[in-house]
């Protein structure tokens, strides 16, 4: 319930934050939405909010969570299977904050 409360504050909060670069997104979302596009990883909302989401998984390791814990809430408040969860936090830090690179376990 917390978790799911947190996640909707620091989404609402991402989404003021960056309302004004969403509308055009440069070349770091276009590379971002393009590795999501190429495993069939698509946000039925539009490309705005998977560009949010993805600066989410940034704020969320930011305040100490780890990729895993982020992970599993992808996929809980999502369609995306484990493997394509995975993949849009790796996919995330990749584009948006590759200062946590190493907190990814390799697999």
């Amino acid at each position: 319930m917390v978790t799911r409360l947190l996640l909707v504050v620091g989404t609402a909060l991402v989404a003021l934050l960056a309302a004004g670069s969403t509308a055009h997104a440069d070349a770091t979302d276009e590379k971002f939405l393009a590795k999501l596009k190429s495993q069939g990883i698509a946000d039925n909302l539009s490309s705005a909010h998977a560009i949010e989401a993805g600066h989410l998984v940034c704020v969320r390791l930011d305040n100490g969570d780890t990729p895993i814990d982020v992970m599993q809430d992808v996929m809980k408040s999502s369609t995306l299977p484990e493997y394509h969860s995975g993949y849009f936090v790796g996919a995330s830090i990749d584009a948006y904050c590759p200062r946590h690179k190493g907190e990814v376990p390799e697999g």
